[in-house]
């Protein structure tokens, strides 16, 4: 394709994304199945101009209404390039020039990029929420949380995130992992804080290489596998991954049992689970089973009781993750929260009854509000005295150990994550 192919693909892909609630990537991944055409050093330029836009939108909008028009896909994509530093003739030039490049500039939209000519993505007029691209709600929860790393944070929380892998160990070692891949010529380095991540240099395609599709390497964030590391799930244990969702941390627990006890992927997505299911085979676990999770299920009260440890990576906001998902804070909003913060307790309610006295049950997230977080904790707590807090431990860095884990991508080079180890009285 020619730049002002992609271009205009990107401006057709931004439209999508605009009038489809479903997540940005879910919708960019049908928009290129449908368009077979588009190559894949293509697909990742048309991605970095879209998640370009994404990342800096709320920025893009008020720029554009600041000079008296309404955002539109084609505005913020001129934007984004006239207040990145393009020239408004250069930009204009990628418009109207070929067959398939976007139609040429309108009358007003020339006058747009021209009053934003000269002009950078921030200004001290935009309000902290604009500013730092996050709900103005969300704002004081987050300050609350960093106080003055807060403006770190959120930069961070801009970047695209990097590409990480969790070695299976059931296969492979670390150093035998980097040598296959790089034989494929891709080059990973081992990961800061996890004892089993590589992290892959910039772009680069692992899902077709031949050490993924053998199964020695899972795409996991590095904060992901922290998790992980912290369930403590070992050979022999009982063991329930309560929203086991697409699998990722339960192969990381099948993969600390060495594949010996027995795990089990409960979900309430039967798509969900059968691609757990499929990634499990792929990594060669053989002690794991998958159990739908349905209204009115009695298997919780079947099974209380029985198991050694149980992991909650409940459903939350994901502003952890706003560098992969930056379409997910233009969706939230405060009743989302609201909403989550009731249904976070009653699956750790639900959930519990599976520990076994002496067991663990590990609460974990990929938020950044305390509300999720440790005000969850404290609230299970209340309701559940035959619990306490287990602190993290020296298999960590000494700067995570406390009652929490708690990571952020500026500090920590990882999403955002938060989990807590609690224990029943035995």
């Amino acid at each position: 394709m020619t730049p002002a192919g992609r271009l205009q693909a990107a401006i057709e892909l931004l439209g999508a994304i605009e009038a489809d609630r479903r997540p940005a990537d879910a919708v960019a991944n049908e928009f290129l199945r449908t368009r077979r055409f588009i190559g894949g050093g293509d697909r990742r330029d048309i991605g970095e101009t879209v998640w370009g836009v994404l990342r800096a939108r709320r920025r893009l909008g008020w720029w554009i209404e600041r000079v008296g028009a309404t955002p539109t896909p084609r505005l913020m994509v001129l934007a984004l390039m006239v207040l990145n530093g393009v020239t408004v003739h250069r930009a204009a030039a990628e418009f109207g020039g070929s067959r398939f490049a976007p139609p040429a500039l309108e009358d007003e939209e020339r006058r747009v990029l021209e009053q934003l000519d000269k002009h950078t993505l921030d200004h001290p007029n935009m309000g902290e929420g604009v500013r730092l691209e996050m709900p103005d709600f969300v704002v004081p929860l987050l300050r609350a949380r960093f106080g003055d790393r807060l403006e770190a944070e959120s930069a961070a929380l801009m970047q695209p995130a990097p590409l990480d892998l969790r070695v299976n160990l059931l296969k492979t070692t670390r150093e035998e992992a980097t040598g296959l891949l790089a034989k494929a010529k891709l080059k990973a380095e081992p990961t800061r804080l996890s004892p089993w991540g590589l992290r892959l240099a910039p772009r680069q395609s692992v899902t077709t290489s031949q050490p993924f599709r053998d199964g020695l390497v899972e795409i996991q964030d590095e904060g992901s596998q922290l998790v992980g590391l912290l369930a403590q799930a070992q050979p022999g244990m009982r063991v329930a991954d309560f929203c086991a969702g697409a699998g990722g941390k339960t192969l990381a627990l099948a993969m600390t049992m060495e594949n010996k006890g027995h795990i089990v992927a409960c979900d309430v997505s039967p798509a969900r689970l059968d691609g757990a299911i499929k990634r499990l085979r792929r990594a060669g676990v053989h002690n794991a089973e998958r159990h739908l999770l349905e209204p009115g299920d009695k298997w919780t009260k079947r099974q209380g009781g029985k198991f050694d440890v149980v992991l909650v990576d409940a459903p939350c906001t994901g502003t952890g993750t706003w560098r992969r998902n930056p379409d997910a804070r233009l969706r939230l909003k405060e009743s989302d929260l609201a909403e989550l913060v009731v249904k976070q307790a009653a699956i750790l309610d639900e959930a519990q009854r599976l520990v076994k006295p002496g067991g663990a049950l590990i609460y974990a997230t990929c938020s950044l509000l305390d509300a999720e977080n440790q005000g969850q904790v404290a609230g299970f707590l209340a309701r559940h005295p035959s619990f306490r807090i287990a602190p993290v431990g020296a298999a960590f860095p000494a700067y995570l150990q406390g009652d929490y884990l708690l990571l952020s991508p500026a500090r920590d080079g990882t999403d955002g994550f938060f989990a807590c180890r609690m224990e029943r009285a035995a």
